[in-house]
């Protein structure tokens, strides 16, 4: 097993085989610049040759930013066995790297090609020699490997043997239609590398049966030396390799190194999560909203006494937080955890009473925050209300061939402030307005950097709608807020008189 693992990293490419994702020009040139500078991943692949013109110019230009970076060895581009039509798009497009698609199984290359193994053969190496002649550096993938290890090894032997005389960097043995256990991808692996010792191998992992991440250890362990992985697990069917998982995975359980720098891994997972416009699920490891939160007041008393229900995979490393959840499972330290965090001190009686005012709440399955224990014991404990702010009206009006306009009202420090404003939707138009206020009263609104709303399945015209939002200001964590109303506009409003009153 080797010590040091390279990653490659295929969102821009395979992950972009996500049904109903399309990345961008200026998208694909954003992730490919995080995922090389700030993620650390050794290599990325950006796209298939011979897609599209919009395609080649993408690739030109995340090229051109790659020369003058010094980083060009680094991308790479999926091609076809055409002789030279692949490498002569590459080469247009600025790139010197060609991962060569061939077939790795006898029912691949007899049905989809209908050729024999020397004739898909004779093929490829026209292919490799033209790219090698004009400087190439050739990868080659041996498309549904998995299928041809298990159905015709004696195929993959010889297609092997007829290949690695030839100028091949790695040689990639994916398992195209995830269909592999990590015994097989060991067994898989063994065998080739019983029969070509030296054979430099990357292995490209599917999750059809949720086993990419566990297949990626044992290729590791069957001595591959490299992986390759996509952001949120994106790709065609159930996804490709988590990135976030595999690396982190690998750094734990094998012990083995890689470039990548954990830290990251949040960022670009949301980077990718809004470019892509699929959500993660809030249960996903590593990146996932809710996976360092503790739920159970048991495992928040555990954690309290001396962290007794902590992983390795401790939050910090990813520039996160261990929260505790605030609902009907909480325990008296879930609340104390919270208040500490929040800077707040209660007695034991209050503590109680403030915790079955939560776990009532949380029967009624309403979701509570932490940035709303200070109004819940405003209401519990206090003589009247002391908000900072008050938003007294809010009129909100659409119509059809014209923009919202809304008009608001709000108070502070006993003060009335009114302001109209228009804006794309109700809520912007909201915003809009309150921002003449903002700058009347002198603060800055925080950056808005998440929006979700979420209706109860099977919700009628008339059910609560609950608006998360998550926002950030300068030099500060990120925080997020909660409202609920039965008008999608209204509960967002409900969740930012929430934010102002926390940062004021």
């Amino acid at each position: 097993m080797h010590r040091h693992i390279e990653i490659m990293d295929t969102t821009l490419r395979d992950g972009e085989q996500t049904n109903g994702v399309s990345f961008s020009g200026f998208e694909k040139l954003h992730i490919a610049r995080f995922l090389i500078e700030q993620v650390r991943v050794d290599r990325i692949e950006i796209a298939s040759a011979r897609v599209s013109k919009g395609e080649q110019e993408t690739s030109r230009e995340i090229f051109s930013w790659a020369r003058e970076k010094g980083y060009l060895d680094k991308i790479e581009v999926l091609g076809f066995t055409d002789q030279g039509a692949s490498v002569n798009w590459i080469e247009e497009a600025g790139g010197k790297t060609l991962n060569l698609l061939t077939k790795g199984s006898l029912r691949h290359c007899k049905e989809q090609l209908g050729k024999t193994l020397v004739e898909h053969l004779a093929d490829i190496e026209k292919t490799i020699q033209y790219a090698a002649d004009r400087g190439f550096r050739v990868n080659v993938y041996l498309e549904d490997w998995s299928n041809g290890f298990l159905h015709s090894p004696d195929y993959v032997r010889d297609m092997i043997s007829g290949l690695k005389q030839l100028p091949i960097h790695r040689f990639l043995l994916p398992d195209t239609l995830g269909i592999m256990s990590p015994g097989e991808v060991k067994a898989g692996l063994g065998h080739v590398f019983q029969h070509f010792p030296d054979l430099p191998v990357d292995f490209h992992g599917h999750d059809d049966y949720d086993l990419a991440t566990a297949n990626c250890l044992a290729a590791v362990e069957a001595g591959v030396l490299g992986v390759h992985c996509a952001v949120n697990g994106l790709g065609e069917r159930a996804g490709n390799s988590p990135l976030e998982a595999v690396v982190t995975a690998l750094n734990d359980k094998l012990g083995v190194r890689t470039n990548v720098n954990e830290k990251a891994l949040v960022d670009v997972s949301r980077l990718v999560e809004t470019f892509s416009g699929k959500r993660i699920a809030t249960n996903r490891p590593i990146v996932g909203q809710d996976v360092y939160t503790q739920t159970s007041g048991i495992h928040a008393d555990g954690d309290k006494k001396n962290n007794l229900y902590a992983n390795p995979i401790m939050p910090e490393r990813f520039g996160r937080e261990r929260v505790y959840a605030l609902g009907k499972l909480a325990g008296k330290a879930s609340i104390s955890n919270n208040l500490k965090m929040l800077g707040l001190e209660l007695s034991p009686d209050k503590e109680l009473q403030l915790l079955e005012r939560i776990k009532h709440l949380g029967d009624q399955k309403q979701t509570i925050t932490p940035d709303d224990l200070p109004f819940l014991m405003e209401d519990l404990f206090g003589n009247g209300d002391s908000r900072a702010l008050k938003i007294r009206s809010a009129e909100i009006h659409s119509r059809i061939g014209g923009n919202p306009t809304a008009k608001i009202s709000v108070e502070h420090n006993g003060k009335l402030f009114e302001a109209t404003g228009e804006g794309n939707g109700g809520y912007d138009s909201f915003m809009k307005a309150l921002e003449q206020i903002a700058s009347k009263i002198g603060f800055e609104i925080p950056q808005l950097v998440d929006y979700e709303v979420r209706i109860p399945p099977g919700g009628r015209t008339d059910a609560l709608v609950e608006a998360m939002i998550q926002w950030a200001q300068p030099g500060k964590k990120p925080f997020r807020t909660i409202g609920v109303d039965c008008d999608q506009v209204m509960a967002a409003i409900v969740a930012t008189e929430k934010m102002l009153n926390r940062i004021l």
